[in-house]
C-alpha cells in the first residue's frame, strides 16, 4: 500500500463528495466524538443538531475537529482532518438568511436531520428544544490517501537488496 498527502483541492473533493463525518470537541481535558451529517459550501461545513452534550461543549469551546473518510478497503482509502471554529446560527434576524441557507443545503440529502435530530431514548413532549443549525468555519485541512501497490519505488527496493 502507498500512502500520500493530498492537496487542499483533493481534500476538498473528498469533503464535497460526502455527507457523514465525525466531529470532535473538547471540554476541559475530555474529548467527545460524534457522527454528524454536513453540507459543504465554500469554506464552511453546515450541520444541525438538537441541544445536548455536543452543542453544550461547542458553545463552551468553539474549536472543533472533523474527520471525513472514504473507505473502499484496507489498502484503498482517503482521510481528511479539518480543524475549524464552531458558529451557531440562532433563529434571529442577524442569522436568519444563513440559517435558511444551511437548511436548504442540508435538505438536499435524504435523512439529513439524522443523527443530529435523534436521541437514543424517547424524550417526553415537554422536553422539546429548538433545533440548532451551526457551521464549522474551516481553518486548516490535511488529507491522506492510500492506494494498493508497493510502498517504495523500484529504486528503494534495489537499495534494500
Amino acid at each position: 500500500m502507498k500512502v500520500k498527502d493530498m492537496t487542499r483541492q483533493e481534500s476538498m473533493e473528498v469533503i464535497s463528495s460526502g455527507h457523514l463525518a465525525h466531529l470532535a470537541c473538547c471540554k476541559g481535558d475530555r474529548p467527545y466524538v460524534v457522527p454528524i451529517y454536513y453540507a459543504l459550501d465554500g469554506n464552511c461545513l453546515y450541520s444541525f443538531s438538537i441541544p445536548g452534550k455536543k452543542i453544550e461543549w461547542l458553545r463552551d469551546n468553539p474549536h472543533a475537529c472533523i474527520l471525513v473518510e472514504r473507505f473502499r478497503d484496507a489498502q484503498s482509502w482517503k482521510s481528511v482532518v479539518i480543524s475549524g471554529h464552531y458558529q451557531e446560527l440562532p433563529d434571529t434576524g442577524q442569522w436568519h438568511q444563513e440559517r435558511i441557507h444551511a437548511w436548504s443545503l442540508l435538505e438536499r440529502h435524504a435523512n439529513w436531520w439524522e443523527p443530529g435530530g435523534l436521541k437514543p431514548v424517547s424524550q417526553p413532549a415537554q422536553s422539546y428544544h429548538a433545533h440548532v443549525f451551526y457551521r464549522i468555519d474551516i481553518e486548516d485541512i490535511t488529507g491522506r490517501a492510500a492506494t494498493p501497490g508497493e510502498p517504495w519505488g523500484r529504486e528503494a527496493r534495489q537499495l534494500q537488496d
